[in-house]
């Protein structure tokens, strides 16, 4: 089994790559998806997280209001790293539990680890290596305000509160670079896929 840790920045394309990995038969285990799981209603994150906020955190249903709390913790380092501390830990357990599911059931699987914080949670301790999906920083800021219609400077915002690009570059093995057209990244991932069965010792598809 080989396991890939794809990480990237926000708006810097990374679920595109993550879906054309998996058109690939790559198997995708979700850090976003995930994070999602361990805050559902009931759940020992939930409780912790609303026993901090109080329930206004919450939505109809008991759902943690995600939009809510993007805003808190996007505005505030201190808030960012104490939820970090309750949902990293559940979420690293679940990565480890379903990666020894799947080695037993698919031994010569190709495991992807999508997880934008990938480097800042040292989870890429636990891959084979690392791939980075890059973009300029000025991309990034425009992709950004387009999807999710922020402005400026709450697009600045949200990209400083991440590590940027350029340094996680240090941490990288292979880098695809997302700043051009969607053709142009696929094909570096073709390269990259093509590459990487060799490497594994199995024919390129």
């Amino acid at each position: 089994m080989i396991i890939i840790g794809l990480t990237g920045g926000i708006a810097s394309g990374k679920s595109t790559v993550a879906r054309m990995l998996e058109e690939k038969g790559a198997l995708l285990l979700d850090a976003d998806f995930i994070a999602r799981e361990v805050v559902l209603p009931g759940k020992p994150a939930w409780r912790e997280i609303r026993d901090w906020l109080g329930p206004s955190i919450t939505g109809p249903g008991g759902a943690i209001d995600r939009a809510r709390l993007g805003k808190l913790i996007f505005s505030d380092p201190a808030a960012r790293e104490r939820l970090n501390g309750i949902v990293h830990p559940r979420v690293m357990e679940t990565f480890i539990t379903r990666t020894e599911e799947i080695r037993r059931r698919h031994p010569d699987a190709v495991v992807v680890y999508d997880v934008p914080l990938l480097i800042e949670a040292k989870m890429d301790r636990m891959v084979d290596l690392v791939v980075l999906v890059y973009a300029a920083e000025e991309i990034q800021l425009a992709r950004l305000q387009s999807r999710d219609k922020l402005t400026a400077a709450e697009a600045l915002s949200r990209l400083r509160a991440q590590m940027p690009l350029a340094e996680k570059r240090a941490y990288a093995d292979v880098i695809i670079d997302n700043s051009g057209s969607l053709a142009e990244t696929r094909r570096q991932l073709e390269s990259f896929w093509k590459n990487l069965r060799l490497r594994s010792g199995n024919s390129p598809e």
